[in-house]
């Protein structure tokens, strides 16, 4: 393994910009991303065995074990970790729980690898107009995700993806309810994630997000220095 693969840990809230910036890093940078949502959507559309537990969990009212997502976090690890000397983690760890056997995971089997903790900040105003305005690809392996807000970044054609011409539409847990327990979660976790983060020595840059995506990339690239570039 290089000595230059590098993972960054998104955190912020959701609507915070995590995932459209991580899809401007994998196009214009070639980096990696994992997004735990895309996947977990992936693991159920294809049926695997990880699927079926996320989707049994789901349907019975109940949160996904930490454990279920780490494994299948580790497993996405071994299977990409070679694609990219840049990886970015975004949606988890969600928990301290996450974070701490991620961490273990990492520093027992890629020692070598850097990690850097990236934190969105953005008012909940904000991040809820984000949220409520979002439209995603309907399209399991492309998730691209638009806006039908004025000054975001929307759709050539009106509810068609620009990348492989499907449908779009709305998550169900984008609705106003489903997005303000998402938000709370989101606080109720955060403190403690960068606690964790600081006992581990990790470093934490933060950059504020309520500006113009072009912006906000340019200002993540002077952020995060030579290191991923």
């Amino acid at each position: 393994m290089s000595s230059r693969k590098n993972v960054f840990i998104f955190i912020g809230p959701p609507g915070s910009g995590k995932g459209t910036l991580s899809h401007l890093c994998t196009k214009v940078l070639g980096w990696v991303q994992l997004s735990t949502g895309n996947l977990c959507r992936k693991h159920i559309a294809e049926h695997t065995q990880i699927g079926k537990q996320i989707d049994f969990a789901l349907k019975s009212g109940k949160l996904v074990s930490d454990s279920l997502i780490n494994d299948m976090v580790y497993d996405w690890f071994s299977s990409t970790v070679k694609e990219s000397d840049n990886i970015i983690l975004d949606g988890y760890p969600r928990t301290v729980a996450q974070a701490e056997a991620l961490h273990d995971f990492l520093v027992k089997n890629m020692p070598e690898v850097n990690v850097q903790v990236v934190r969105f900040s953005a008012s909940d105003e904000v991040v809820m107009d984000r949220i409520c305005s979002r439209l995603v690809c309907v399209n399991k392996d492309c998730q691209e995700v638009y806006s039908s807000s004025e000054g975001s970044r929307q759709p050539k054609r009106d509810m068609i993806c620009d990348v492989c011409s499907s449908k779009l539409g709305r998550r169900n847990d984008d609705e106003m309810s489903s997005a303000q327990d998402r938000l709370q979660t989101y606080h109720k976790h955060e403190q403690e994630l960068i606690n964790f983060y600081r006992r581990a020595h990790l470093p934490i840059k933060e950059f504020a997000v309520e500006r113009p995506l072009e912006q906000v990339f340019d200002d993540f690239k002077k952020v995060i220095g030579p290191v991923g570039l």
